[in-house]
């Protein structure tokens, strides 16, 4: 059984994306903070015929995040998909001359640092196996930063580049690496920016090959 890695699953688009992994018989490893809310989701997807467990861990807790990879792995089977997907906190959405220096460099801990220390951790059985998808979803400001929206347009674009190199250096290994920009907030139920839209389009990069990045919908 193949295994998806989902980093800051919860209600939204985790779910939606564990049960359209799931449908196709991968087996679900939801990673966040709480242990008591990943417990919640993985118990309502093994209820949907969904294998599932989760994992605790904080994206800027390097080892922590590596333990629990290594435990999904031990349980699950090796990870063939790792999705990248972490809500940044509010305090990443300040205007840049309000935003402290530790603020800025939390944010890089967050959409840098954490993604390094996932992909360390997962890549070595792909790279075993020959094969693998690493999919980062980041919103807007990753491609066009917002003075009013410092920490995420810092750590966002440090996050981009770093997509963009693992996407050049991991081709010749047959590993998929891709970048999902969703500018603005989901829609709910609306077919094409709803949770079940992102889903099938990360579904998509998993599937079939092409640029490192791609968008849910134009960015205005």
């Amino acid at each position: 059984m193949s295994t998806i890695a989902i980093i800051g699953a919860g209600p939204g688009v985790g779910r939606a994306v564990a049960r359209r992994f799931g449908r196709e018989g991968f087996a679900v490893a939801l990673i966040s903070r709480s242990q008591d809310k990943v417990d919640a989701l993985a118990a309502e997807l093994t209820g949907d015929g969904v294998t599932a467990r989760g994992y605790a861990a904080d994206v800027l807790d390097a080892d922590a995040l590596a333990a629990a990879l290594a435990a999904a792995s031990a349980d699950l089977g090796p990870v063939s998909v790792l999705q990248y997907s972490p809500l940044p906190a509010r305090h990443y959405l300040r205007p840049v001359t309000e935003t402290p220096a530790a603020d800025i460099l939390e944010a890089v801990r967050f959409s840098v640092l954490g993604p390094v220390a996932a992909v360390n951790a997962v890549l070595p059985g792909m790279r075993q196996a020959g094969a693998g998808t690493l999919v980062f979803v980041n919103g807007g400001t990753s491609v066009r930063p917002r003075a009013g929206y410092a920490g995420t347009s810092i750590g966002f674009a440090g996050e981009s580049a770093y997509v963009q190199m693992l996407h050049d250096a991991l081709a010749p290994d047959g590993i998929r690496v891709a970048q999902l920009v969703i500018p603005g907030a989901i829609q709910a139920d609306d077919p094409e920016r709803g949770l079940d839209a992102v889903a099938e389009r990360i579904w998509g990069l998993h599937t079939t090959p092409g640029e490192f990045r791609e968008f849910l919908s134009p960015l205005d």
